[in-house]
């Protein structure tokens, strides 16, 4: 279920843990071409086993369902702040933003950038969908700035697994695009063309930002735990999942 999992412990100035996790395949209800863990509701599986799935995950992160929140992602810069629960219909965002224990903020990809925020001094965590237009258009300074602007201060991130820049050939137009917003991001694929490292560009955008990263490696394409639409086209979503747990301390740390 998990590709990789860690809790960052309490601190004098933060006192309660936070946990952040991606998720993978395994052990979830979904078949073929969604064998697995699916989470995306959005993609053709059925919708008995998605909502199946997305309950063994709030389970196993010990929250329940209704506080397992995803978005509806449009590839965009919308940026939603939230106290508790959806009421009503789901959002449309590419990042979420909370200071509310034991809600769970969930980001949905299959490629794209999954990036997990959090703040030990305001509390405040964040989830965070930076494909390749999200990652031109800013959203992950975006997002720092918005939680900035709501008391945070030293803010550490995240980054999951996304598709690799040998895997991610795009033309030449597009890849010098993405070269203006974050030089790092310009790549060359396996066979030499023009390509985009996302997640290198949002790392760039981050450190530019004085935002601490831990950067998960792995590339969605290469790797088949995981799911990727570059790879398989008709396929499942993965998550990336942050929360800051309630009244925590001395938290330990699972890897």
């Amino acid at each position: 279920m998990f590709h990789w999992r860690r809790t960052v412990p309490a601190t004098r100035s933060g006192p309660s843990s936070v946990e952040v996790c991606f998720t993978d395949r395994s052990a979830g209800l979904g078949r073929p071409p969604w064998d697995g863990l699916n989470l995306g509701g959005h993609v053709g599986d059925d919708p008995a086993r998605v909502e199946g799935n997305r309950t063994l995950l709030a389970t196993s992160l010990g929250v329940p369902r209704d506080r397992l929140l995803f978005m509806q992602q449009v590839h965009g810069t919308d940026v939603a702040e939230v106290d508790g629960p959806w009421s009503g219909s789901v959002p449309e965002a590419d990042a979420v933003i909370t200071s509310v224990p034991d809600l769970a903020l969930a980001v949905l990809v299959a490629d794209c950038v999954p990036v997990l925020l959090h703040d030990q001094t305001a509390g405040l965590v964040a989830a965070v969908h930076a494909g390749r237009p999200g990652m031109t258009a800013g959203i992950v300074p975006l997002v720092v700035e918005r939680m900035r602007h709501l008391g945070a201060g030293r803010l550490s991130a995240v980054v999951g697994p996304s598709v690799c820049g040998r895997c991610y050939e795009v033309p030449a137009a597009m890849a010098q695009a993405a070269a203006t917003v974050a030089p790092s991001a310009l790549a060359r694929s396996w066979t030499g063309t023009p390509a985009i490292d996302v997640a290198t560009g949002v790392v760039e955008q981050l450190a530019r930002d004085d935002v601490e990263v831990e950067w998960v490696a792995g590339c969605t394409r290469e790797d088949d735990d995981l799911y990727s639409y570059r790879r398989d086209g008709r396929t499942g979503r993965f998550a990336g999942v942050i929360l800051r747990r309630a009244g925590t301390s001395g938290a330990t740390r699972a890897g």
